[in-house]
C-alpha cells in the first residue's frame, strides 16, 4: 500500500466511511500505522479510540469497543515504529509479522483480563508476569 493510499484509508477511517464489516484486523494495523505517522501518540490514540468506538456504536454493538485492546495495540505499534522511524508500511510489517495476529496482545495480557468488563471502558495494565522486551 502506497503512502498516499495509506493516508486515504486513514482519512476514510476518521470520517467513518469504512463499513465495519470491511474493517478487519489488517486494516486496523494499517490505520494505526498511518495515524501514528500523522499525529503524536496521544492524539493518535484518542482519535483511533474515538473512531473505533463510534463505529461500534454506529452498528449497534457498543460493547465491542475495548479500551484496553485499543490503547495496548496502539502502544505496541508506536513503540515498534519508534525503533524503525524511517520504515514504510511494508518494511514495518515484514519486521513485525506478529502484529498480523489478532492475538498479539496475549504476550502481555491473559484472555480473562482483555475480555473483562473493565477492559472495555478503561485501559488496564498487563497481567502477564515475566514480560521480556523485544
Amino acid at each position: 500500500m502506497s503512502p498516499t493510499e495509506l493516508q486515504a484509508l486513514r482519512q476514510k477511517f476518521e470520517s467513518l466511511r469504512i463499513p465495519p464489516e470491511d474493517f478487519h484486523h489488517l486494516k486496523h494495523v494499517y490505520v494505526a500505522f498511518a495515524m501514528l505517522d500523522q499525529y503524536d501518540f496521544v492524539s493518535a490514540c484518542a482519535k483511533y479510540a474515538q473512531t473505533i468506538r463510534a463505529m461500534a456504536e454506529g452498528v449497534g454493538v457498543p460493547e465491542k469497543f475495548n479500551a484496553t485492546i485499543t490503547f495496548a495495540f496502539m502502544s505496541v505499534i508506536a513503540e515498534r515504529k519508534a525503533q524503525m522511524p524511517d520504515a514504510d508500511l511494508e518494511s514495518f510489517l515484514k519486521c513485525n509479522a506478529d502484529l498480523m495476529s489478532a492475538g498479539v496482545l496475549s504476550e502481555w495480557y491473559s484472555n480473562e483480563r482483555l475480555t473483562c468488563a473493565s477492559a472495555r471502558t478503561q485501559f488496564l495494565l498487563p497481567d502477564r508476569v515475566g514480560i521480556e522486551r523485544r
